[in-house]
């Protein structure tokens, strides 16, 4: 399949199923590394197997190969634009594309694109769905305005209930009572320490250039300031002062053209004696091997996080997490004083704090054998009972289903 012809379908159709010969398009800026990018392709790979024509119109990505040889559909659109012209221009051509492979359902998955899909389903009288994939920021009416596109679908799929929560209050006007809280899932084929290859996990860490007695301390997020790594750099500072010697901090993300912001942690580096230690990699493509690499995850957000998908899938390989308690990612991690310390699957310490975070980190890379084999089973059926990608996968095409059905009343 190419993006050239949208004439064939995704493989056998399941009469059983009530998206059996449903054509639904979603509909996101590029399909690069993410998490919004990830559910775009998982729900298209879920629909194709329910019989269903997936659709996604997206400018392109490291990610269209996949999605096309799990049986989505690419159609190449001009989704990533935030001109208010093109934009206009975009929901004609959004509403022609629609007419002409018979969509019966437009999900949009970010805040341009989804102006552009309002705009095409109100015209067509299409069902139109929104995931609220971020913690958007709105410090203006024009802002919030423009966030609000996200929580004006006929159903508005929240990742978290923090999610949730912040739509609610932002967004009371538009959102009413059509909100669903359907977590990201995790694909437990891949995340599970069966399904990584020891050959797969020993690259990385000779590409990482780790000694094989030191212990990897992984952050695996682009490079963003709000994602922590100038925290973890300070708390590395702090455990190497403790007298930790056998460890790495492994700084796994894309700049993404934030070069004042590399230049920035390289000084940081440098002027706090870490340049043996602290480790800038780039991005990963083996995330699975990435997780079973590390002895610890953190996570030391300093603004929330709308999900929190590193801590759920290093979770499910069995690794101890270190997080911030911000956001939604305090719903993903069992810990005091929710539970019984016993009863915990990580550590939750104040965001923007290094102090509480080397302090963490120093539990979950001092814990014994049997201490660490017990959190990591409690771990991993926390993750499977909750966070699992069929659940989400089943929630979603409900949520179709349910749409199609009001439809036709």
């Amino acid at each position: 399949m190419n993006g050239g012809s949208l004439s064939g379908g995704p493989v056998q159709l399941s009469e059983a199923s009530p998206l059996a010969g449903v054509t639904v398009l979603q509909i996101i800026p590029a399909l690069e590394a993410g998490g919004a990018e990830r559910t775009t392709v998982d729900v298209a790979a879920a629909l194709a197997e329910a019989g269903a024509r997936p659709l996604v119109a997206t400018e392109g990505g490291r990610l269209v190969g996949e999605l096309q040889a799990k049986g989505g559909i690419w159609v190449p659109f001009p989704a990533n634009t935030k001109n208010p012209f093109a934009m206009a221009l975009n929901v004609e051509r959004l509403a022609r594309l629609c007419r002409r492979e018979n969509v019966q359902i437009l999900h949009a998955r970010s805040r341009a694109p989804a102006w552009v899909a309002l705009g095409a389903a109100r015209r067509l009288k299409l069902p139109f769905v929104t995931t609220y994939h971020g913690s958007y920021s709105g410090r203006t009416s024009v802002k919030v305005l423009y966030n609000s596109v996200m929580a004006r679908g006929d159903v508005v799929i929240a990742n978290s209930h923090y999610t949730a929560d912040l739509i609610r209050r932002t967004h009371p006007d538009q959102a009413g009572g059509r909100i669903s809280v359907i977590h990201r899932g995790t694909d437990l084929a891949a995340f599970t320490p069966s399904a990584v290859a020891a050959a797969r996990v020993e690259s990385l860490r000779r590409a990482w250039n780790v000694a094989p007695h030191e212990r990897v301390v992984l952050l695996a997020a682009r490079l963003t300031a709000w994602k922590g790594q100038r925290v973890l750099i300070e708390a590395a500072a702090r455990l190497r002062d403790l007298g930790l010697t056998d460890f790495a901090v492994v700084l796994a993300g894309d700049p993404q053209g934030r070069t004042a912001y590399e230049r920035e942690l390289d000084a940081l580096i440098e002027t706090r004696g870490l340049s043996g230690i602290v480790r800038r990699v780039g991005h990963c493509t083996d995330m699975p091997a990435a997780f079973r690499a590390a002895s610890v995850v953190a996570v030391p957000s300093v603004e929330p996080e709308a999900f929190g998908r590193s801590a759920v899938e290093a979770q499910a390989l069995g690794i101890p997490v270190v997080v911030s308690d911000l956001g939604a990612v305090p719903e993903t991690v069992l810990a005091p004083p929710d539970v019984e310390p016993g009863q915990r699957t990580g550590w939750r310490v104040p965001p923007g704090d290094a102090a509480a975070l080397a302090e963490a980190l120093k539990d979950a890379l001092s814990l014994g054998a049997s201490a660490r084999d017990g959190l990591a089973r409690r771990a991993q059926a926390h993750v499977e009972a909750n966070f699992s990608l069929d659940r989400m996968i089943d929630g979603t095409l409900n949520v179709y289903a349910d749409l199609l059905n009001r439809a036709k009343t």
